[in-house]
């Protein structure tokens, strides 16, 4: 019985594969983040917002 289940799960290798394959661009992205919060010069903060919705789309 044990060796039907066993059979059918993954092995070590495909589940730190498949672990990596979300850790390592998710860590990129925060570390991206960080890097512009703490780099970017104060006139590029103000001119871009982070998404669409933010930009005033009032006229007048």
């Amino acid at each position: 019985m044990w060796e039907g289940i066993l059979d059918r799960l993954p092995d070590w290798a495909e589940l730190i594969c498949a672990f990596a394959a979300f850790a390592v661009p998710y860590s990129i992205f925060k570390i991206n983040t960080k890097l512009h919060e703490f780099g970017d010069p104060p006139w590029k903060k103000e001119e871009s917002p982070k998404r669409p919705e933010d930009k005033d789309t009032s006229e007048g």
